[in-house]
C-alpha cells in the first residue's frame, strides 16, 4: 500500500478493509453510509475526529452522515461517483503502474512553463496527446490550472470544493496519473495550480459539521477566511500538497493567492513538511502567487522554502508599456516606465516596500534584489491577467505585434523564469473568458455580482453599458469561446518563431543561470532598458528591448565588429542598427558578451 497515510478520508488498508476519518468538531456523531452495506457507526476521538473501518474495497462509494437529514461527500475524496454533491469513492493509490519509475525531476533552472486549462483542451486525455508537439517545441514543464472537483462541467477550477479528487469532466485519477507518466517519458515536468485560501461556493459542506474551519472575522474576495489557526485545518491542506507530489508525482506546485491566507507561518511550516516528505534526490518544486511581494519566502538560507514567485510587477508593467492601459491596479505602473521595468529586470519585485496605488495605497513588498533571478516567474499572459479582463482579450488583439514579439524575446531569453499562456505558442487570438456552469441561478448571479465588485476599479465591470455585453460565465458558449485555436497559416510560423527562441534559451541561457546575478541596468528611453546578468560561467548576459517607436541610442561596447560578444537573437531590423549604435523601435536584442 502506499507510504502516504493521510490524517483524512478513506485508506485502503488491505483488500476489503478501508479505513475511514472526518474531522467533524461541530457535531456529536457521524457514521459512514457505504453503497450496499448498513451504516457504520465511527467511533468518536479526541479534537472532534471521528474514525471507523469497514469491509469495503477499492471501487465502494460512500458518504458521511453528519446529521439526520444531512450526508455529505469526503471533504479529502479522491474521487467523486458523478459531482460535488454526490458519493465518494474509495481508490486504490497503488492501482496505477508507472512506466518512468525512475523519474526524479530536473532543476527549477530549466523550467520553461506552460499554463494550461485542462477542460479547455480535451480533459487529461487531450492534454496528454498534447504533450510531443509541447515538447518539441522547448517546453518543459507544463501547469494545470486547479483539476479538484468543482461544481457542473465547466469552471476556471477557483471555484474547487474538494481538493483531493480530480475532477470527472477531465477524467480518472488514472488518466491523470497517465499525463503525468507520459510528461515524465518526454523528460517534461508537471506543476499543479492548488488553491488554499477558499473554497467555492456550491458543494462545500465543511460548514455544517466542522464551522471551525472557518473565519467568521475574515472575508477574501471570494468568501469565507480558511481559519489556519487550527492544526486540522493545516494539516488538511498541507497533506494536499504531499498528496498530489507522492501519489500523483506532479512536480510542482503553485500556490494560488496566498496573500489571502492570514496565518503567513503555515507557508512556511507547509514548505518544511513538503521538502521533508519528498525523498532525497528529488526535485520538488514550490512556486507562490503572492501579491504582498515577500521575499523572505523566497530566500536561499538557511534554507529552501519556496522557488519563486509569479511575478505580477513585471506583467504589469510590460503591460502598460505594451497597451497604454491606466486602470485599477495598471495605475501603480503608469509612470517611470522604463524606471519601473529595469528594476524588474534587475531586482525581481518592483515594488520592494514603496506605497502602491492599488490596493488600497498601502505600502507593499520587500527588497528583492539578493534573490537569484530565477526567483521571479515572467509572464506577459496568464488565466488571471486575460481571464479577469471583462472580454477576456489576449494581447495578441491588444498590443502592436511588433512590440508583442520584442516583449515576448525579452521574456523568453532573460534570466527569469519564463511562463506561457495556452495558446501564447502560437498567437491565439482567441479570448479567454471567465466561465462556470453552477447549477442554480442564485449561484450564477452572486458570481456575475461578485466579479463586478472585484474589478470594479476597471471600467469594463462598472459602466453599465459595458458591463451589459460582457459575456455570462454560465452560459455554455462562454466556456466553448475559451478553447485556443492556432490559425491554420499563422499558426505554425508564430509556433515555429517560438521554438528558435527557446532553442537559443536552452544552448546559451539555461546552462548559464545557476549563479546568475544582475549587474545593472540602462535607461535607454521613455519605454527602453538595457540590462546585463553575469552569468555561472562568468560570461554576461545583456538584453536591450525597445517598446517604444522611436529609436534609441544605445552603446554596444562588446559587439562592434563582431568582437568580445556573441549576438544570440535580434528582432527584424536591429543587426542593421548595431553599427550605428541604435535601437530602432519595437526592437529587441541578446548578447553574451565574453566579460564583464
Amino acid at each position: 500500500m502506499s507510504s502516504f497515510n493521510p490524517s483524512f478520508g478513506a485508506r485502503l488498508l488491505a483488500r476489503d478493509r478501508t479505513r475511514f476519518r472526518l474531522w467533524a468538531p461541530g457535531t456529536e456523531s457521524v457514521s459512514v453510509e457505504i453503497e450496499g452495506v448498513p451504516p457504520v457507526p465511527m467511533r468518536r476521538l479526541a479534537g472532534g475526529w471521528f474514525e471507523a473501518e469497514a469491509a469495503c474495497d477499492a471501487g465502494a462509494r460512500y458518504k458521511f452522515r453528519v446529521a439526520p437529514d444531512l450526508a455529505v461527500p469526503d471533504p479529502a475524496s479522491r474521487a467523486q461517483a458523478g459531482d460535488v454533491h454526490d458519493a465518494s469513492i474509495v481508490c486504490d493509490p497503488d492501482a496505477y503502474h508507472w512506466q518512468r519509475k525512475d523519474w526524479t525531476g530536473r532543476p527549477w533552472h530549466e523550467t520553461v512553463l506552460l499554463e494550461l486549462h485542462a477542460g479547455a483542451l480535451g480533459g487529461f486525455e487531450g492534454v496528454r496527446r498534447r504533450l510531443p508537439e509541447l515538447a518539441a517545441i522547448g517546453i518543459t514543464a507544463i501547469e494545470l490550472m486547479p483539476v479538484a472537483d468543482f461544481p457542473g462541467r465547466h469552471n476556471w477550477g477557483y471555484d474547487g470544493v474538494l481538493p483531493y479528487a480530480p475532477d470527472t469532466a477531465y477524467g480518472t485519477p488514472d488518466q491523470l496519473k497517465a499525463l503525468i507518466d507520459t510528461a515524465h517519458g518526454l523528460d517534461m515536468m508537471v506543476f499543479l495550480d492548488v488553491v488554499y485560501n477558499h473554497f467555492g461556493p456550491d458543494g462545500n459542506y465543511l460548514g455544517a459539521y466542522a464551522p471551525d474551519f472557518f473565519r467568521d472575522d475574515i472575508q477574501t474576495p471570494w468568501g469565507q477566511a480558511i481559519d489556519f489557526r487550527k492544526h486540522p485545518v493545516r494539516d488538511f491542506f498541507t497533506e494536499n500538497a504531499i498528496y498530489w507530489l507522492q501519489e500523483y508525482r506532479f512536480d510542482g506546485l503553485r500556490l494560488d493567492a496566498v496573500h489571502a491566507i492570514s496565518e503567513k507561518d503555515w507557508l512556511v511550516e507547509m514548505a518544511r513538511r513538503v521538502r521533508a516528505a519528498m525523498p532525497a534526490g528529488r526535485h520538488v518544486h514550490l512556486v507562490l502567487e503572492n501579491d504582498d511581494n515577500c521575499a523572505r519566502l523566497l530566500a536561499r538560507s538557511p534554507a529552501r522554502l519556496f522557488d519563486a514567485q509569479w511575478n505580477d510587477d513585471m506583467h504589469h508593467i510590460v503591460h502598460v508599456l505594451l497597451t497604454g492601459e491606466r486602470e485599477g491596479y495598471y495605475g501603480g505602473y503608469a509612470s517611470q516606465g522604463a524606471e519601473k521595468l529595469a528594476r524588474g529586470l534587475s531586482e525581481g519585485f518592483i515594488y520592494q516596500g514603496e506605497t502602491s496605488l492599488y490596493p488600497g495605497g498601502a505600502r507593499r513588498g520587500e527588497p528583492s534584489a539578493h534573490l537569484p533571478p530565477t526567483s521571479f516567474v515572467f509572464f506577459l499572459q496568464n488565466h488571471d491577467q486575460v481571464g479577469n479582463r471583462a472580454f477576456g482579450e489576449r494581447l495578441s488583439m491588444l498590443a502592436d505585434p511588433h512590440a508583442l514579439r520584442a516583449a515576448m524575446a525579452l521574456q523568453l531569453l532573460s534570466p527569469h523564469i519564463p511562463l506561457l499562456f495556452m495558446g501564447e505558442e502560437f498567437g491565439a487570438t482567441q479570448p479567454f473568458l471567465y466561465f462556470t456552469s453552477h447549477l442554480t441561478s442564485e449561484l450564477a448571479d452572486a458570481v456575475r455580482k461578485g466579479r463586478r465588485q472585484e474589478f470594479a476599479r476597471f471600467s469594463a465591470f462598472s459602466d453599465p453599458a459595458r458591463r451589459e455585453r460582457i459575456p455570462d460565465p454560465n452560459e455554455e458558449q462562454t466556456f466553448r469561446q475559451s478553447v485556443p485555436q492556432p490559425d491554420p497559416v499563422l499558426g505554425p510560423a508564430f509556433t515555429e518563431w517560438v521554438t528558435s527562441v527557446l532553442a537559443i534559451r536552452h544552448a546559451h541561457v539555461t546552462p548559464r543561470l545557476e549563479g546568475a546575478r544582475a549587474l545593472g541596468t540602462e535607461i535607454l528611453g521613455p519605454a527602453s532598458v538595457k540590462a546585463r546578468w553575469r552569468m555561472g560561467d562568468g560570461k554576461v548576459l545583456m538584453l536591450a528591448i525597445n517598446l517604444g517607436t522611436d529609436p534609441v541610442p544605445v552603446a554596444y561596447d562588446r559587439l562592434a565588429d563582431g568582437q568580445g560578444g556573441q549576438l544570440l537573437f535580434a528582432t527584424e531590423g536591429v543587426e542593421d542598427a548595431i553599427t550605428r549604435h541604435f535601437l530602432p523601435g519595437p526592437a529587441f536584442l541578446a548578447v553574451l558578451e565574453s566579460s564583464a
